[in-house]
């Protein structure tokens, strides 16, 4: 871990992630005396605003988006005297200077927060340079996309690397941030109960979903261009997939996990063209009800006709000696019907029934990992149901259930965006992605991609509200399997 740096410079401050997650953190944060108090705060972006306007601003974001038991006069009043603005258009120098000017000394270490279209990220690290904003004392935040494929991810990379070396280079996925995201490794490494069977002795098979009931939320423009595939898959579902496959690292930092991470990617067996047919399947929602709401098919809502999904299920394998032969079966969509984040580990049943002659019917054990919005860990044991057992022994499969919001009542549940930012202002690298794992990811996706293109593959249609074409469901049950719903 670095030291602490004593500035923080925001690109895109006036944008909507900045009002709803990146403000309410730094706040978060700033009231929990987390930010050290010398921490000025700087905000950038095109709008024509001085510092009081850029404070009112902040003071709206916080008053719109602050829980009401953390809105506190007096510490809102503190941290609003942490933020100052200066306006620049990234797409030229000029005005690099200013922003150095306003920025003042540096030497005690400056974090760059930068979320801005990938066409700005060339004249924006140039502009950097150009006003002696890349030294050594300064480490630098990417937010996505990082590209659209694996060329293009390369070049933004190796833009970015001309100035900054990977060492001070923070790539942001923000699932990485989420509480239950991390105790996917505690769970793993700190108990002894699962690791001798976390394999492809013990696994049957794996399940990642990430679903939304929302559709295009004003995201139009970028969606269409990106798709699920390459807008959840490429980052969020590839990383959850990494952290359980992953091999135990030798130590909690940033390098030992990001190489078992990459390890596990650069595994995945690459789908070809011939089988990207039977392993995958895309979707795109039409009209329907969404929790009893009607609404409008994704072209309507888009106003044109398009091919871009909006569903995606895979069947993925990481061909090495942990998970041979285990398929890893992940999907992530638009307007179904809940809004969930999980992980599912069917374990293979036990290999020998005792029961069964008296009439007792088992089931494999299941862990569910969900990570939002609920926040738990539950694993789907076998018990006997009470009773004499004249008529034969009734077993039922119980939760033993870890509610994090329960076992942890008196803490506070934080954004994944306060520890994310908390991380880059300490310079800690461990919860984001390196220039590898980003690669692997895209080489990956590039493959799938591939395969539509040479089967002319277009999206079926689904209603709002349903868990997505059919075919998604045949993908599993053709293997005996059913989705966790």
């Amino acid at each position: 871990m670095g030291q602490p740096a004593s500035k923080l410079l925001l690109f895109g401050a006036t944008g909507d992630l900045a009002r709803r997650m990146l403000l309410p953190s730094l706040y978060g944060l700033h009231a929990d005396g987390l930010l050290l108090d010398t921490l000025t705060i700087t905000g950038t972006a095109r709008s024509e605003l001085d510092d009081e306007a850029y404070r009112n601003f902040a003071k709206e974001a916080l008053d719109t988006f602050l829980p009401e038991d953390r809105k506190d006069a007096a510490a809102i009043s503190a941290f609003l005297k942490r933020l100052q603005y200066q306006p620049l258009d990234a797409s030229t120098l000029e005005g690099f200077d200013d922003l150095a000017t306003k920025l003042g000394d540096i030497s005690g270490g400056l974090a760059i927060f930068l979320s801005t279209a990938p066409s700005l990220f060339g004249p924006t690290i140039k502009g950097l340079e150009s006003a002696g904003l890349a030294g050594p004392e300064v480490r630098i935040s990417l937010e996505k996309p990082l590209g659209h494929d694996l060329e293009s991810s390369c070049e933004i990379n190796d833009i970015v690397a001309e100035a900054f070396p990977e060492e001070r280079t923070f790539r942001i996925d923000h699932y990485l941030g989420k509480e239950t995201v991390q105790n996917i490794l505690a769970l793993r490494f700190g108990n002894t109960m699962f690791e001798p069977v976390w394999n492809a002795g013990g696994i049957d098979h794996v399940q990642i979903t990430i679903s939304e009931t929302v559709g295009l939320e004003g995201r139009a423009g970028y969606y269409d261009d990106s798709g699920a595939l390459r807008d959840m898959v490429q980052n969020h579902v590839l990383q959850l997939l990494a952290l359980i496959a992953m091999e135990p690292p030798a130590r909690f930092d940033g390098t030992s996990i990001r190489d078992e991470k990459v390890k596990v990617l650069r595994s995945l067996r690459p789908i070809t063209p011939q089988e990207a047919p039977h392993f995958t399947v895309t979707g795109q929602y039409r009209s329907g009800a969404v929790s009893g709401e009607l609404v409008n098919g994704y072209d309507d809502e888009l106003g044109r006709d398009s091919d871009t999904e909006t569903f995606v299920a895979l069947k993925a394998h990481v061909d090495n000696w942990r998970w041979q032969g285990v398929p890893f079966y992940l999907r992530t969509g638009k307007r179904l019907p809940v809004r969930h984040s999980e992980i599912v580990i069917q374990f293979k049943p036990v290999p020998h029934s005792i029961f069964a002659e008296r009439g007792g019917m088992l089931q494999p054990n299941t862990l569910v990992i969900r990570l939002q919005p609920e926040e738990y860990v539950r694993l789907l044991v076998m018990a006997k149901e009470p009773g004499l057992d004249r008529e034969g022994i009734r077993l039922r499969e119980v939760p033993l259930d870890l509610s994090l919001d329960t076992a942890f009542a008196g803490t506070r549940r934080r954004i994944a965006y306060e520890r994310l930012l908390l991380d880059l202002i300490e310079g800690d690298p461990t919860l984001f992605v390196r220039r590898d794992e980003v690669e692997a990811q895209w080489r990956w996706i590039d493959g799938i991609r591939e395969g539509w293109r040479a089967n002319a593959t277009k999206p079926k249609t689904y209603p709002s509200g349903s868990w997505g074409p059919s075919s998604a469901i045949a993908l599993t049950e053709r293997d005996g399997v059913t989705w966790q719903e």
